[in-house]
């Protein structure tokens, strides 16, 4: 998360080349080169001890001999030198280094490890090493080897390849697409993809972030970084190794179902990311986004094209990828019918016949741009002796163009594909930053591209519906089971602890009952056959995960002497099959008859990288065969578990269909935000699997569970293994007033959206100022969205709640700097209760936590009329100077470790 020192490595005054060279061909030459013609302004110096002078510039024998302290040293020396460099660097007050040389190797005592401690000791940011360079043209900057230069433009690049980074300059230059920044990370020693992130997020000549990733190192900093950069601006990632298997070895279905690559496709949805599979696709994506198209307000594409059979292969790919084609409205035919032949298609795609010229396009052209039921134009040509395509393209930019001039309008995006037509087309929709494409595949891909966008952004800002009066689950009794199975040295836990554990998470399971031996499994067996239920026997074995596999299993038995027979047929198998395992006995389970029940598999895997992750899909013994299945990280909430199952196949089974009636729509989502719950209560669980999970009109009931537990050797900060750090519950407090009235007070959640409103619309516009800097007149969802929805691993609000009417009566927030050192707070209290001690307590429960964090100070920008705040400021203890760009304004900081045991009582109970 850390931006310390990137703005002045990345905008730079002075550049050094240590290790710049006049022999031609060498990285150290190149980068030299390009340097000098790529426009920098700023002082470029040469450090190289065997020249005195190279490209016309003076060189220095080492970094103490410069005249003046650089911003930024760009490195191409063998890697012996380099540790000793960047503490030269360092030492001077160097704000960042670029590394292009390779072989520091990795870990404990490498070169790699050397300069990076030598960088941390003077908190010298590092790019690299073994890397292209970093390439930023609205300064002129191109710290790289690359062939080519980047134009100035709106897209960032940040690359883990350097090839691709290089593909990528040479691609916009042939394209006429522009570069805010470009940045290849190499090695990552310091500066990763998390950092570059929330740089460019932040970064106001950056429209929209382009990333080429492997691999990620720290999964909490990177879904926190990609979280916060996908909710201000388009974030599109294309990932390698897709096809790498994951989870052999794993004991549970879940565990099989979680490859890696699965894994990152559930991170970069459920952190707002827009995934492409290829470099093509990246191109597509960066030729939407490079000119500046919007996105659409929804899916309905109209098509207009002169080839019928090009506009149905653009709709067959346009249903394939979830998009729909635009329905016409009976006025926009009517309109078509005036403008055009009668040989036109009659229905989106609207076909206007190979001989079409530009009149016939423009025509229609305006009539698609109108209707309301399309939310954007694919228009499509494919050349003809009959009319020029280069004149109708020229046509088309030009209604285009027109049409985005009309301010008080808000065009629909446009989009073109000119099929087999010759190059000289393409500068001309390039001119006009209208997208176009070869063919229809690419130009439907990419439309649709900017839908899953929208969908991604909306989805980062949806409120959930609230789950806490649905069910709570007996913590304590689940953490006793696992706790006494692992001080037993098992790592999974047996079926009588799997129903138990299910009961405290209201996980409705099959009644089972365990038996030591078959005469005791007969009796058993009565209580369900009195039912005239029929009972399996299944064999109880800590030692046996899958069941069936040993021939340990009999299902249908209606009598006792079959449920002994079957016992003692089950005990045999196991112990003939697996000499080694421990035999407990036997279960007994009624077999449950429900027809017309879907079967279904939830889980939770885990995960190296990302911790733990949540599988869906269709259950049963051909879970792998039919491999549908899809994978989310927790913690889910309603909304987010009803997209998990809705990505599957089997969902549409959960509709009613002929006489099967539908499963309740909260049913399964409901069941899977509980297992979600579980993993975060229970870290020890490492691998679960419920199938088949049987889901009808009655609802859900487990058949059939494995848990498997371990002590957790992977977590992240705050104590959790959830790459998105779940709600921390145990920050909720009830505190104590001035009066000596108490108050309830919590993290807030995201379906805190309503009552943030009514706190809003209940505060002064004067005390709304005061908080805001500004007027604020109205709370779109937007705006009180961005406030509820929180990244707990950098930000935290705690809201106070009446104790009548369970309103919320203040808020009290933080949120940290890159490197988690320092955090900006804000406050907010209803009008008519400033002065109760509200926000003096509210104070001290955030200083508490910060404290907890492991943040060293608090700060808060204070308008010098906030007399009030300022005056509670100095009461606990803030630093209170003004502000240096801001006469209106004051600073207020709080020291938090020197301040430790100063504070006036917390006043919790």
């Amino acid at each position: 998360m850390s931006t310390f020192g990137l703005e002045k490595t990345f905008e730079p005054k002075r550049v050094v080349v240590v290790g710049g060279s006049p022999r031609p061909h060498s990285i150290g030459a190149i980068v030299l080169q390009n340097l000098i013609k790529g426009g920098f302004t700023g002082d470029i110096t040469v450090v190289n001890s065997h020249y005195g002078e190279i490209a016309g510039l003076k060189t220095h024998p080492n970094l103490k001999a410069l005249p003046f302290v650089p911003d930024l040293i760009v490195v191409t020396v063998p890697a012996p030198a380099i540790p000793e460099i960047i503490t030269q660097a360092g030492e001077l007050g160097v704000a960042g280094a670029v590394i292009i040389s390779s072989g520091l190797g990795h870990g404990l005592g490498s070169i790699a490890e050397a300069a990076e401690q030598a960088a941390r000791a003077h908190k010298l940011r590092i790019v690299g090493p073994n890397c292209l360079g970093i390439m930023f043209p609205h300064v002129g900057l191109n710290a790289s080897f690359a062939a080519r230069h980047p134009t100035p433009g709106s897209l960032a690049l940040i690359s883990q390849s350097g090839a691709i980074a290089a593909a990528m300059v040479d691609w916009g230059a042939e394209k006429s697409v522009g570069f805010s920044g470009i940045v290849s990370i190499g090695d990552q020693l310091d500066v990763d993809v998390a950092d570059l992130l929330d740089y460019f997020a932040l970064d106001d000549k950056t429209r929209a972030i382009l990333l080429y990733l492997e691999a990620v190192k720290d999964a909490r900093k990177f879904m926190s970084a990609a979280r916060a950069a996908a909710r201000l601006k388009p974030v599109v990632v294309v990932k390698s190794g897709r096809m790498a298997q994951g989870a052999k070895a794993a004991a549970t279905h879940t565990g099989a179902l979680a490859g890696s690559d699965a894994v990152y496709d559930a991170a970069f949805r459920r952190a707002g990311l827009l995934r492409v599979l290829d470099l093509r696709e990246l191109f597509d994506c960066a030729e939407l986004l490079g000119r500046h198209v919007r996105a659409p307000e929804g899916k309905r594409l109209a098509i207009l094209t002169n080839g019928g059979g090009l506009g149905i292969l653009a709709v067959d790919r346009l249903a394939e990828l979830g998009g729909v084609i635009a329905p016409l409205t009976s006025d926009t035919t009517a309109k078509l019918d005036a403008a055009l032949p009668s040989t036109w298609s009659k229905a989106d795609p609207v076909d206007i016949a190979g001989d079409a010229g530009s009149d016939r396009y423009l025509a229609a052209l305006d009539i698609l741009l109108a209707d309301p039921g399309a939310d954007a134009v694919l228009v499509m040509n494919v050349e003809t002796a009959v009319a020029s395509a280069s004149g109708i393209a020229e046509a088309v930019t030009e209604r285009v163009k027109t049409v985005r001039a009309q301010k008080y309008s808000s065009p629909k995006p446009v989009l073109a594909a000119w099929v087999g037509t010759d190059q000289s087309v393409a500068p001309i929709f390039d001119k006009a930053e209208i997208p176009h494409f070869p063919t229809e595949d690419d130009a439907v891909r990419a439309f649709m591209h900017l839908v899953k966008h929208r969908e991604a952004t909306e989805a980062l800002l949806a409120t959930p519906p609230d789950v806490s009066s649905l069910f709570t689950p007996d913590v304590s009794v689940a953490r006793k089971v696992v706790g006494d199975a692992l001080r037993d040295g098992r790592s999974w836990l047996d079926p009588i602890e799997i129903s138990i554990l299910f009961k405290a998470y209201a996980i409705p399971m099959v009644p089972t009952l365990a038996a030591g031996d078959p005469a005791e499994a007969a009796a058993k067996a009565e209580t369900f056959l009195a039912q005239n239920l029929a009972v399996a026997i299944k064999i109880l074995s800590r030692d046996i995960t899958h069941k069936s596999d040993v021939g340990g299993v009999v299902l249908g038995l209606t009598t006792r002497d079959e449920v002994h027979d079957a016992a003692t047929r089950v005990m045999a198998n196991a112990k003939r099959a697996r000499p080694a395992a421990r035999i407990e006995g036997v279960m007994i389970q009624p077999m449950i008859v429900r027809p017309g029940a879907r079967e279904l598999i939830l889980g939770i895997a885990d995960d190296p990288t990302f911790g733990p992750v949540i599988a869906f899909g269709r259950g049963g013994t051909a879970v792998e065969v039919i491999n549908d299945k899809a994978l989310a990280l927790p913690p889910l909430d309603m909304n987010l578990a009803g997209d998990l199952v809705g990505r599957t196949r089997v969902s549409r089974l959960l509709a009613a269909y002929r006489d099967v009636p539908a499963v309740p729509p909260d049913a399964v989502p409901l069941t899977l935000v509980k297992l979600s719950q579980m993993a975060a209560d229970l870290p020890e669980i490492h691998e679960l699997d419920i199938n088949p999970l049987l889901a009808d009109q009655n609802g859900v009931l487990a058949l059939d569970a494995r848990v498997g537990i371990c002590v957790p050797t992977m977590q992240f900060a705050g104590g959790t293994r959830f790459a998105v750090r779940p709600y921390p519950t145990e920050w909720q407090r009830r505190l104590q007033l001035k009066d000596g009235s108490k108050v309830c007070v919590r993290p807030m959640r995201p379906d805190d959206e309503p009552a943030i409103v009514r706190l809003l619309q209940s505060v002064s516009p004067e005390d709304l100022r005061l908080r805001f800097f500004h007027s604020v007149k109205e709370f779109s969802h937007q705006f009180v969205g961005r406030l509820t929805q929180l990244d707990y691993a950098r930000a935290m609000a705690f809201v106070a709640l009446d104790p009548a009417s369970k309103e919320i009566i203040g808020v009290v927030r933080l949120h940290s700097d890159s490197r988690h050192e320092t955090a900006e707070y804000a406050i907010l209290l209803r009008s008519e209760l400033k002065g109760k001690g509200l926000g003096w307590a509210l104070m001290q429960l955030l200083i508490e936590y910060a404290r907890a964090e492991g943040l060293k100070s608090l700060y808060g920008e204070v308008l010098n009329e906030n007399t009030t705040m300022l005056a509670m400021c100095r009461e606990l203890g803030f630093k209170v100077t003004g502000d240096p760009k801001e006469r209106c304004m004051s600073v207020v900081s709080f020291k938090l470790e020197a301040a430790v045991g100063k504070l006036p009582a917390q006043g919790t109970d």
